[in-house]
């Protein structure tokens, strides 16, 4: 697209020692010295002879030929001034973006996608999925959960349960530490995933009693948290393991996480040592390295 070149002096083409004026569109008849002085009219005298308008007529003829022959021969070719041709106005620049500019498809989120990993987005953390182990569409209480695959009649129902199970969850609590919050957590954790269900059900027959396997400190998405775990007795089956794992969240806001691990006791229940690597696996969103070391701060029980 051709950009109009506004009115103004410019150095006239035939003569570079004198400006003309352009009024935007053509070449008119004021002129004025190079040097910027005011511009002057080409005024023709009155009634000429009829021999003398006939001469000037014909040295303006000749005049134009030679302008117009200068001008078509100069950058253009379209009779438009070219030297000092202001820049083109905003309005008329091209409509195209630049390449900074220009729209960028969104990045889809690998970890959205990803079947290797679970995603908290309200706390900001990702946890490694283990092999054999899946995401269900909601976990327990609405919270982002995944549970071994494989399942097996309840003890005490008809129903199914998962040997393993994980969910993590924002945490409220009057408790002002990680330590004291998971200590406080434990009980509540151990009802929820081995007593009573939201239905009233007790898949397991409810709990008879607990002991402390583990309390620790541990290094959680590069966050100082603290760890409790109980081994439960359970009314009906062979019982299992409860954690509570308690931590800042590494979203900015540092609000209190949970995650809450319960495994199966026996022989076809996953190992304890995976509640480690998936605490060690645990991430903030966006991170490519290793959340924490998921290992004991102090001397403790294992």
């Amino acid at each position: 697209m051709s950009m109009t070149t506004p009115p103004g002096w410019y150095p006239d083409p035939a003569v570079p020692t004198v400006e003309r004026w352009w009024d935007g569109t053509a070449w008119t008849g004021h002129t004025r010295p190079a040097d910027g002085g005011r511009p002057t009219a080409v005024v023709v005298p009155p009634k000429p002879r009829t021999g003398r308008v006939l001469q000037i007529a014909a040295a303006a003829l000749a005049v134009a030929a030679v302008v117009t022959t200068v001008v078509l021969l100069r950058p253009g070719g379209d009779g438009t001034p070219v030297a000092k041709q202001p820049a083109a106005s905003p309005a008329s620049a091209p409509a195209s973006p630049s390449p900074s500019e220009e729209p960028q498809d969104p990045q889809p989120s690998a970890t959205a996608e990803d079947d290797s990993v679970l995603v908290d987005q309200l706390n900001g953390i990702t946890l490694p999925v283990p092999q054999g182990w899946e995401k269900p569409d909601t976990g327990i209480d609405r919270s982002p959960g995944m549970a071994m695959t494989d399942d097996y009649k309840c003890p005490n129902t008809t129903r199914y349960c998962k040997r393993g199970r994980v969910l993590s969850r924002t945490l409220t609590s009057s408790a002002t530490t990680p330590e004291a919050m998971a200590k406080e957590d434990i009980s509540e954790a151990a009802e929820q995933l081995y007593g009573e269900d939201g239905l009233g059900n007790r898949p397991y027959g409810g709990i008879s009693s607990h002991k402390v396997v583990a309390a620790r400190q541990a290094v959680v998405a590069g966050r100082t948290g603290y760890l409790v775990r109980w081994q439960v007795t359970t009314g009906k089956g062979p019982g299992g393991y409860v954690q509570s794992l308690v931590f800042p969240s590494p979203n900015g806001v540092e609000h209190p996480v949970v995650v809450r691990f319960a495994f199966d006791a026996g022989q076809e229940a996953p190992p304890l040592t995976l509640m480690d690597e998936i605490t060690k696996g645990i991430r903030p969103i966006g991170s490519s390295t290793s959340g924490g070391v998921g290992s004991s701060l102090a001397p403790g029980n294992g």
